[in-house]
């Protein structure tokens, strides 16, 4: 683990990584390529954080790059298959594991961004209260329609399953469901599962509620 002093690697997306998660990216700007590498060798994680302004990609803006900013919470991924078989591009898959804080964060001169970060707890294990359990249900349903058509390694949802925690159950759903980069940072910077979760069966019952059209 990192000591409070080392700086974590970062990786901003227009996408947000919840605990639990899989990731998989396609590497190839040089401030990634290195980065990957390095954390791959070494076995250590990256951190993924929510764009608020700019874009995935490094773009020029006149003399300079353009702007880039991004949400103070991410959670940490952990690379589990590394595929550098092609000159300048690296296949990787990686799961999200813990969420962090970030206490500071600077931007190197070849555009990576690095910060001391604060690992926050994990989800308490809150069992799924009887009012919430018909989300388990519907996932379940979710997961078996989509078995036939997916290798199972490429599922959005991964084993081990948790169906009765309530974090492990909102989680899996907030990265499922139509939202906003917004509302779906909301939810995973929530401390509360249990409330993370409540919030996801509300825009679940939202969308899935007869003659209601569903949003995204």
């Amino acid at each position: 683990m990192n000591s409070p002093d080392t700086e974590t690697p970062l990786f901003p997306l227009r996408s947000v990584l919840f605990p639990g998660d899989p990731l998989p990216l396609r590497i190839f700007e040089p401030r990634y390529l290195d980065m990957v590498q390095r954390c791959h060798a070494r076995g250590e994680p990256f951190g993924v954080v929510a764009l608020t302004e700019g874009d995935e990609v490094r773009r020029r803006d006149g003399a300079g790059f353009q702007r880039e900013e991004f949400h103070d919470v991410g959670t940490l991924a952990h690379i589990e298959r590394f595929d550098a078989s092609q000159p300048g591009l690296i296949h990787i898959r990686t799961v999200g594991r813990q969420r962090f804080r970030l206490l500071s964060r600077r931007c190197l001169s070849h555009g990576l961004w690095v910060g001391q970060v604060e690992r926050l707890p994990d989800d308490a294990e809150v069992p799924v209260p009887d009012d919430l359990r018909l989300a388990v249900r519907q996932l379940q349903d979710v997961l078996a329609s989509l078995g036939g058509r997916a290798a199972p390694e490429d599922l959005p949802v991964q084993p081990p399953y948790r169906w009765d925690d309530a974090g492990w159950l909102a989680n899996r759903w907030a990265g499922l469901l139509p939202m906003t980069l917004q509302e779906r940072h909301r939810l995973m910077a929530l401390e509360n599962p249990l409330l993370r979760l409540e919030l996801v069966v509300d825009r679940l019952d939202a969308l899935t509620a007869p003659g209601r059209p569903a949003s995204s």
